[in-house]
Order: C-alpha cells, then structure tokens, then sequence
C-alpha cells in the first residue's frame, strides 16, 4: 500500500517552508494549553490532552495490530470526538485515514473498502449492521466507535484499546506520506479513491490559518467529516488551536442553539443548509454576533441567499469553489463585493486558473470553455488508477500540469470565475451551447422560487431544448405557465425554457448538488 503512493506522481512544488504534520502541531498545543477545549460532540467535550491522549492510545493499537507506513484505516461513523481521535491516531501511526459515506448502499462500501486495500474499520453500530461480509478486514481489526459492548463480529473501542500507551509513538512523518483517501460522490461505476498527501493538508492550513484558525476560534461543523468540504475547516481548527463542535446530525434549530451556547466563531455549510437557517423561525432571535466567518461550499450560492445572508448574519461571507482533487479553486468574499455575487470568486492563494477550448488553447477573457487550474493543494492522483490521473491532466505550454475540472466557465477581466455548467450538462439547441446555469440565476431571481433547475430534454426541432423544475416558496401564488413567461422576457432568444413545472423539492446529494442526471432520466430513452 505505502509503495502505491510512494510511487504516484507529485503534482504540486515542493514546499518552501519547514514541515511540521499535523498530529505534531495537535501534541505541541496539548502541552502549551492542555486544558482548553479540543473538541465537542453530541455527548460532551474533550480537552486537549484527553484528545491527544486517546489519539496516542490508537496509534499504538495500530501499530500492534501491524500497521505499516502508508497503510489504510477505513472509518464510517457520525461526526464525533471518537472520530476525530481515530482520524489523529491513525495520522499519527503513520496511518492513511479512508472516511466512508453512511448515505452509500453496503454494496459500494464494501467497493470502497476492498478497492483502499485496508485491514481496519472503525463503524459505527448502526451503520455496520448494513455491510456485507468483509473477507478483507481480519478478526479483531473490525471497531465499534459508538458502543461501549462487543458486536459478534466487532470489538467496542474500548475493548479493542486495552491499556495501550497514551503517550506519543516515535514516527517521524514527512510530507510525501499520504493522509487521506476520499472517494468520489460519483453515481455510476467503481468510485475513485482521491489521494491526499501531508504537502496538501499542510499547505491547507497555511493558507487558512489567516482566515482566524487560530486559538480561540470556535468551529461549528454541521456536515460530515467524510466530506472534504468539512476537512476544509476541521483541519485548521485543530491544527490552529481552536475548539471545534461537532454535529452528528444537522437541524436548523439545533445549530442555532449550539452556535450562541458556544459563542461559534466560524463554520462552513452547504446552501441548502444556509437555507435552512435562514428560514428557521428562531434565526433572528438568536445572538451570532460572535462569527467572524462562514463559507459555503458544495454547491453554487445563489444571490437572493447571499444578500439575505449578508443582511442578516454577521461575519465575513465567503464561497469557495474547488475539486476535491484540488488544483483550481476560487473564493468569493461576498462582503466585499456585492457586485460579483453571480461569480464564484477569483483564485485562491497559490492557484493559476485558465479557460480552454476543445483543442485546450486557453481562451481570452469572458469567452467560454473548461476551467483549468494548478496550485499548492493537488492530489497525489486516484489510487491504483494511473489512466484516470492522465485524464484529468492538461498541461501548458511549459508542460505545467493542471487539472480538469469539467466546468464550463468563464473569467473576466478582473480574474473573477463564472460558472455556466458541467461540461455533461451543458444543453445542445439548434447548434447552441445553452448554459443552464444562465438560465437557473433568473428564475432564482424571481420572489417566488425556492429552488430551481434547468435540465435538457429532446426536442424533435432543437435536438434539445431547456426545461425548468422549480420549487416554490411556501405561500408563493404563480402559475408554472406565467412563470416560464415572466423567465423568458428575461432571456435571450435561444436560450428561452420550452416548458416549466413545480416539484415539492429537488433530488441533492450529502453535499447539497442537484443530481440532473436522476431529473433528466423520465424524458430521454437512454442514460443520459
């Protein structure tokens, strides 16, 4: 396993300044502050050093288990402070942490576990109890993180820890080990294991410890950790010094509570639950006068959200745009400029974005094409996938390697990106490229929608022809016909919806995308 990623290529420049890996940086802190809070979950709060020194009693279980350098532990479980010990520990034996799903069928878990090559899960009860057999994993290497007694086929972590050692394991770690694996939200197919090396995460924290990660911070994460847009902002606060509370499970009222018990400096959250809060009856009588910061990430923000946002929450808005993979990314500071809210920002520290067309020529400003990008934060590549990790590559003139990020966009002259669609999404009319994107911002525009999506259909004119599912706010009083006509005023001749109609709500997935590909399936005979 160690010698897979040894051997991947290493995308990114070497790094400048001296390294430090994050389980050193979470030991150091213990020491300086051992009593502040470390972390806190549904069932209470761990100090500094009660977290460091569970983390340290997992290393040294591993690596009496045999853990090798490089080696995978698979975990899928809620959000709580087990997690975050299991996920230090396992750093901190030299360990590659594989964060798992609940929401994926037992049938692709067990996909992902055999395709990481591990011997270890760490699960939950519950979510265990949907898994098939798992012939990889041995007698013994199989841990309950929520439960206190032994499962027939798994010890409790309590059990399985013994009177292993709490103090810190001789393992020098160095930035080419590999930190994570995170698999691809992909509906279809294997899915693809992105490797993530110590450079990427450090690097992370570079650049986020000047957003205020820092001691102090309070870090509210209401999304799971298996998600790389919760390890955007878990990271930093445990490498920074901060206290970070957990949800296992997200509800609007009970995040507000949590964020004025704890005085919550920071977050980040998909729009849908941005929504959610925003509409939540409690929101405007609940004291947030402490944040300093929100993102948002997943999904694109749309600007009736932003400006109530904006209006209504104190702090710093940002929107950050980025590939799991890494190399492009972008962030948008929505307080600074209110009049770039259709734009997902420009590019993020350290990152060089293009556009390019089909032959990959790069573009002049606000001409559309694939956005490309490189940066200080890119993949080792997709584990035991060297063809996928071509596929993904565009290379310059200087023969500088960037990544694909199978968006269509367009910058303008101030750097400022522009989302118009996935490349796969994108609608063919009448020798038109229509931009779904384009057409989704007006009819979000309007009072009464909600939600909203614009889908290609067949159209024995077109080839295909725009088609928009639109959910409405509660109360709202239009009818599908006059809204289709209030959208097509507002749009240009080629790109007008052929037809429109209201739906209860739109099928998203954990991280809060709109799956097209399941709206689009009723109208086309094939897969599309």
């Amino acid at each position: 396993m160690h010698h897979l990623i040894a051997d991947m290529p290493v995308y990114a420049a070497p790094t400048a300044t001296v390294f430090e890996d994050m389980p050193g940086k979470m030991r150091r802190l213990a020491i300086e502050q051992p009593d502040a809070p470390a972390v806190t979950d549904d069932h209470g709060t761990w100090t500094r050093r009660e977290l460091m020194a569970q983390a340290h009693r997992i290393a040294h279980r591993l690596l009496a288990c045999g853990l090798q350098r490089g080696d995978t532990v698979a975990v899928l479980a809620a959000n709580s402070r087990e997690y975050i010990a299991l996920l230090t520990g396992t750093l901190a034996a030299g360990g590659c942490i594989v964060p798992l799903s609940g929401l994926a069928t037992g049938e692709t878990l067990a996909l992902m576990i055999d395709d990481c090559d591990t011997r270890f899960l760490f699960c939950d009860r519950s979510y265990g109890e949907n898994l098939p057999p798992l012939p990889g994993i041995p007698d013994g290497h199989r841990v309950l993180l929520d439960s206190d007694t032994d499962a027939h086929d798994a010890l409790a972590l309590p059990n399985w820890l013994g009177d292993a050692a709490d103090t810190a394991p001789d393992i020098q770690l160095t930035e080419d080990d590999a930190f994570n694996i995170i698999y691809s939200s992909g509906t279809t197919g294997r899915p693809k294991g992105i490797v993530h090396d110590h450079r990427l995460r450090t690097r992370q924290y570079d650049r986020f410890v000047k957003m205020g990660f820092v001691p102090g911070c309070v870090t509210l994460l209401a999304t799971p950790i298996y998600s790389n847009t919760t390890m955007v902002a878990l990271l930093p606060t445990l490498q920074g010094g901060g206290h970070v509370v957990l949800m296992s499970k997200f509800n609007a009222a009970g995040y507000l509570a949590l964020a004025e018990q704890y005085r919550v400096t920071h977050t980040i959250l998909i729009p849908v639950q941005y929504q959610r809060l925003l509409a939540e009856e409690a929101f405007d009588r609940t004291d947030l006068s402490s944040f300093k910061l929100k993102m948002s990430s997943g999904a694109p923000l749309r600007s009736p959200v932003i400006r109530d946002l904006v209006a209504r929450w104190p702090g710093t808005l940002l929107e950050v745009y980025g590939m799991t993979e890494g190399g492009g990314s972008t962030v948008l500071n929505c307080t600074a400029f209110p009049d770039k809210w259709d734009s997902v920002g420009q590019a993020g520290e350290g990152t060089t974005l293009h556009v390019i067309d089909e032959q990959g020529n790069i573009l002049p400003p606000n001409t559309a094409g694939e956005l490309v990008g490189r940066g200080g934060t890119m993949m080792r590549g997709y584990y035991k996938r060297p063809d996928q990790n071509e596929d993904i590559v565009w290379r310059d003139a200087e023969g500088q390697v960037y990544f694909r990020t199978g968006d269509m966009a367009r910058i303008d002259e101030q750097g400022f990106v522009y989302l118009l669609d996935r490349r796969k999404d994108m609608i063919l009319s009448g020798g038109f490229n229509i931009y779904a994107e384009d057409l989704e911002k007006v009819l979000a525009s309007h009072d009464a929608v909600a939600d909203v999506a614009v889908i290609a259909v067949p159209s024995d004119a077109w080839g295909e022809t725009p088609y928009g599912i639109v959910v409405l706010k509660a109360g709202a009083q239009i009818s599908a016909d006059d809204l289709k006509h209030w959208a097509n005023e507002r749009l240009g001749k080629t790109q007008r919806l052929s037809a429109l109609e209201f739906r209860d709500e739109l099928p998203r997935n954990p991280l809060g995308k709109i799956m097209k590909r399941e709206l689009r399936a009723p109208f086309w005979d094939n897969d599309v």
